[in-house]
């Protein structure tokens, strides 16, 4: 398969909960499909309380075009801790798995191997710990168990917690680097990049962005995030 690039983005949709705190699946679904990516990687996809059935309800997404990725979820849960992973178009999924986290709060974290239209991909989508000691152990942990597969060109995506710079994600894990995102958080006026991507380095971003259009400044409290990839050997040559 042969393509000039493939969009990928990560959205935390806040349980389909918007800042006027009304839950209206229907507006998150909105913003994914302006977001016009092949892949979205979603965090907070669930409702809070067991059996955590899906914010985000299975048919509505379907209807709309979009394959569901299975992560092994009980009760109707769309993914895995809140972590899900949505595909359209020629992405073929070669397998899935999901990775518990450690920390004081429960976290997971998901992986997918894909087939697509940039060649063999590997999406890791995550939602890190809201203190530091402990997305870095999150992040180790996740760097293992990629260790004990073959390697593929890979994407981190999702929203990692860190209001820095991101010098300490980009320490903890080494055989990628973090894109240069802008601020997403809080969705009306963002301050800080919570939201990120990073890729291997077979992988170019040859465009990226904050997704700010109306309805996603209330949607959710984070903006979705997005990057066009192809792979290195087919680096866009423009300054």
């Amino acid at each position: 398969m042969k393509a000039s690039a493939l969009r990928i983005a990560t959205y935390n949709l806040q349980k389909c909960v918007g800042l006027d705190l009304r839950r209206r699946p229907d507006r998150s679904l909105r913003v994914i499909n302006a977001l016009a990516a092949d892949i979205v990687v979603l965090q907070e996809v669930d409702k809070r309380l067991p059996p955590r059935p899906a914010a985000l309800p299975h048919d509505m997404i379907e209807e709309d075009g979009w394959s569901i990725l299975p992560f092994g979820a009980p009760g109707g849960s769309l993914g895995w801790h809140g972590n899900a992973m949505l595909v359209r178009g020629e992405a073929q999924v070669l397998e899935t798995a999901h990775m518990e986290l450690p920390g004081l709060e429960p976290r997971g974290a998901i992986r997918a191997d894909l087939n697509t239209s940039i060649g063999p991909l590997r999406v890791i989508g995550v939602h890190l710990g809201l203190v530091r000691r402990y997305r870095l152990l999150q992040l180790g942990t996740i760097c293992r168990a990629l260790r004990q597969l073959p390697e593929m060109p890979t994407v981190f995506a999702g929203d990692f917690n860190e209001w820095g710079k991101g010098m300490a994600l980009d320490a903890a894990i080494k055989r990628v680097s973090f894109l240069p995102m802008h601020a997403s958080f809080p969705a009306p006026r963002p301050v800080a990049s919570l939201d990120r991507i990073a890729l291997s380095p077979e992988l170019t971003a040859t465009a990226m962005g904050v997704h700010s259009h109306q309805p996603a400044h209330i949607a959710s409290d984070h903006l979705p995030v997005w990057a066009d990839l192809t792979r290195s050997s087919e680096k866009d040559p423009r300054p």
